[in-house]
């Protein structure tokens, strides 16, 4: 039986310890940021609150909870990551497909991957964009925050290296079964791809939950916000809450919360989708990541 030797241990100990300091100073503001959610107004404001809600109160998501316009920046998100997780892998595995085949059988390839790649490396910058996005009657829909990035050229390059990492044979028999590209696609290819489509799809969802820029200057109006655009508005802000309550109730409220605890609530309550989602596809991630890089 093999034993690891005394410095091989000590050389694993010194990993744990140094990958445990690091995972604890990446929890540690997100422990900050639940536990100011949790406190009272007066406790932020005196400094008071590290990892500990002080003052233990709900008020920060009760206000958010009846604030309309958070509630529509959610719901907008929630309908731009499904919306657009479905078009990102629709167009990267149509896209991938093809250009993983051999120049022989594609001769064209060569000459559509650089295409692809030019505009991984270059864009037409901001404005063109814009225009683009104007001229197609785009501005303050829901499609001006999906199809400007319908297309991921770093996922396509993900699934084309795993495709093409797949036995020939497995298409060569489909051939002969009399299947063609579309069938052998579906029926072949995808059900081997889980790893790979976990892997772009998480990709997906995470850059269109976080997007927050797309959003300020495609959107003409403040309702129309993804959650994203909507927190970054309200951060830079100097004051959040408005002082539009007038009732004996809300004025009770507005006194127990402040623009940290609200903006703390907001922040905590916009990652729980993701946070909910990895865990199922985690599985697959690293498997994905690696198998779709390695090669060229």
């Amino acid at each position: 039986m093999h034993h690891a030797s005394r410095a091989y241990r000590w050389f694993l100990g010194f990993n744990y310890v140094i990958l445990t300091i690091l995972a604890l100073l990446c929890l540690f503001p997100i422990v900050n940021i639940l536990a100011i959610s949790f406190s009272s107004s007066d406790a932020v404001k005196a400094g008071n609150v590290t990892f500990w809600p002080v003052d233990f109160t709900l008020s920060s998501y009760k206000y958010i909870l009846e604030n309309q316009q958070f509630l529509n920046s959610f719901g907008t998100s929630l309908l731009r990551v499904v919306l657009g997780v479905a078009t990102n892998l629709i167009f990267t595995i149509l896209v991938a497909f093809p250009l993983s085949k051999e120049a022989s059988r594609f001769r064209s390839r060569t000459f559509y991957a650089w295409i692809f790649v030019f505009t991984m490396l270059f864009s037409g910058g901001l404005i063109p964009g814009y225009l683009v996005v104007k001229e197609a009657g785009l501005l303050d829909s829901i499609w001006a925050l999906i199809l400007p990035g319908a297309v991921p050229i770093f996922n396509v390059l993900l699934m084309l290296n795993f495709f093409r990492g797949l036995p020939k044979e497995l298409e060569e028999a489909s051939w002969m079964d009399g299947a063609g590209h579309f069938r052998t696609l579906w029926s072949i290819y995808l059900p081997i791809s889980l790893p790979s489509i976990a892997t772009i799809t998480l990709f997906a969802m995470v850059g269109h939950w976080n997007a927050w820029f797309d959003g300020m200057i495609y959107m003409k109006s403040p309702e129309h916000y993804p959650l994203a655009t909507y927190l970054q508005s309200m951060l830079q802000q100097v004051t959040m809450i408005q002082s539009e309550m007038m009732t004996l109730e809300d004025a009770t409220l507005l006194s127990q919360v402040s623009d940290r605890t609200t903006q703390a609530s907001q922040i905590f309550l916009s990652v729980i989708p993701i946070l909910f989602v990895y865990p199922f596809l985690q599985r697959y991630f690293v498997h994905g990541l690696v198998v779709g890089s390695v090669k060229g």
